[in-house]
């Protein structure tokens, strides 16, 4: 049966209305972070900041960018992957979600850059997750359209080294891959052929809100294999989540009948384990959603309480959900959980009219404020070291903070630091606005705003005995300022990386500018 656009669409704003849903940007050994804006070399010299950072570029477009909440676009190591503007006009204006250019993924590793390509027939890829083994998973275009929804098809892909690998589907047009593990055991949500008309998981999980006609299913790939998951009984389920174990985490409906306080049926997380999903059940409500899993099989998310009209941020341990509640306000989402069980989010602020940060550990919420006078703040990322990454913002809007943004950073529970002030000015001028997410030797990515409204991945390096030192670390901004480059380097153009980064050439866009 053909599913209604209409209906859809409704769905999805219905759903991010009521759930504030965080959407954002499409998210090194601790240190003693202070406001100021460098600390001074030795000898009197140049300053010598914190970080060196990155303007990632595009692929010959006007921006790149593309995390969304739960995706893993860093790994332990400092990897990252990113999505950017081709020059190409996307083939599916009618369905185009960032600006209307085709859009491709990028990774970078250690300073060289590789796009990861579509399948034959695709232009758009979209990257999901990185492994550390430097798999990535995602989803590729292949070139064809749905005959029913006139929906581009799009199907799960892991890349290696820019190669991609279509996984396939469960007997429908497409699927899509949300997270790998390092030994390239990958989940998602795939289609098979049975016809739904109900609101779609593709549609709660995935960064491409497209209509669909039939069943989703989550699915585990391994070795060549694709296993339908199940659901918890209703129609679908979608997997966004695999720890080092095999274990998987998602969503899935229980039932097909609406409930009258959300409009559709109940949507419970899960973990897949040994052969079994099993119900995590909620904190009352009828809907919850899994935004995490650590090797430990922790599970982290947010839920609805009784009634429906307000959630509250879980833990899941050991047969256990536990409510992590909030800093006095209504609701709040659980968005990273770390290997030693510490979690970041966002809770309401008594009132509900705005939410910050938080590091839940030990049983104890700590509230991370903002970034100087903005009211409003969100982690979306944390380490092993205590760091904490997010943006802040002016509250307009819901988990994202709203407009005017500020990435942060947070070392053991203290103040949420605004990260522009922590790396010498880039020469084309780029401003920082989010951090999605950090290694654990201290990288962070994020995303930042050119004077004329284009966005760019940011990719920012600590400047410490971990890393190569590099002249960026000791530029002051009167230098910048008089000279026009970076560290006697020429300035990037807008959409080129910095020098030092190399693009290796295998995308099939010949126009970019590496």
């Amino acid at each position: 049966m053909q599913r209604s656009t209409t209906l859809l669409e409704t769905a999805y704003q219905e759903r991010v209305k009521r759930l504030a849903r965080v959407s954002i940007l499409s998210l090194c050994a601790a240190l003693a972070i202070a406001p100021q804006l460098a600390a001074q070399s030795p000898g009197g010299a140049s300053p010598t900041y914190r970080y060196r950072a990155v303007d990632l570029g595009t692929l010959g477009g006007p921006s790149s960018g593309g995390c969304i909440p739960e995706c893993g676009y860093m790994n332990s190591q400092g990897s990252a992957i990113f999505r950017a503007n081709t020059p190409v006009p996307d083939p599916f204006p009618n369905f185009c979600i960032f600006n209307c250019y085709a859009t491709v993924g990028v990774k970078r590793q250690n300073g060289p850059y590789t796009t990861l390509n579509p399948l034959p027939g695709g232009v758009n890829t979209f990257p999901a997750w990185i492994s550390d083994t430097n798999l990535v998973a995602g989803f590729s275009e292949n070139g064809l359209t749905d005959p029913v929804t006139g929906a581009p098809e799009f199907l799960a892909v892991l890349w290696r080294n820019g190669a991609p690998t279509s996984l396939g589907t469960l007997g429908g047009l497409s699927s899509t891959a949300w997270a790998v593990n390092n030994s390239g055991e990958v989940v998602g949500g795939a289609l098979n052929n049975v016809p739904d008309t109900l609101p779609n998981p593709f549609y709660y999980v995935s960064p491409l809100p497209f209509p669909v006609s039939t069943q989703t299913h989550a699915f585990l790939w391994s070795r060549g294999a694709l296993l339908d998951l199940g659901t918890l009984g209703g129609p679908d389920s979608f997997a966004q989540f695999v720890n080092e174990a095999g274990q998987a985490a998602g969503v899935s409906y229980t039932n097909s009948t609406p409930n009258g306080t959300t409009g559709f049926p109940t949507l419970d997380p899960f973990i897949w384990a040994n052969g079994h999903m099993k119900d995590l059940g909620t904190l009352g409500g009828t809907m919850g959603f899994a935004n995490g899993i650590n090797n430990q099989g922790h599970v982290i998310g947010q839920s609805n309480l009784a009634g429906d009209t307000t959630f509250h941020p879980f833990l899941w341990a050991a047969g256990h959900m536990q409510d992590l509640q909030t800093l006095g306000g209504n609701n709040g989402s659980a968005i990273w959980i770390t290997e030693a069980g510490a979690v970041a989010g966002w809770a309401d602020l008594p009132g509900s009219q705005v939410h910050h940060a938080f590091i839940w550990r030990n049983g104890k919420m700590t509230d991370l404020g903002t970034v100087g006078t903005d009211p409003c703040s969100t982690a979306y990322a944390a380490n092993s070291q205590g760091q904490v990454v997010g943006n802040s913002g002016d509250g307009s809007g819901s988990g994202a903070c709203g407009p005017k943004l500020h990435g942060f950073l947070s070392a053991n529970g203290g103040p949420a630091v605004d990260l522009d002030t922590l790396y010498a000015p880039l020469a084309s001028g780029l401003h920082f606005s989010g951090a999605c997410c950090i290694s654990e030797s201290g990288e962070i990515l994020g995303f930042g705003f050119l004077a004329n409204g284009d966005t760019h991945a940011l990719l920012m390096i600590p400047c410490d005995a971990k890393h190569p030192d590099n002249p960026d670390c000791h530029t002051s901004p009167a230098d910048i300022a008089a000279t026009g480059t970076i560290a006697g380097n020429p300035a990037p153009g807008a959409n080129s990386p910095l020098a030092g980064d190399t693009m290796r050439k295998v995308s099939p866009y010949k126009t970019h500018p590496w």
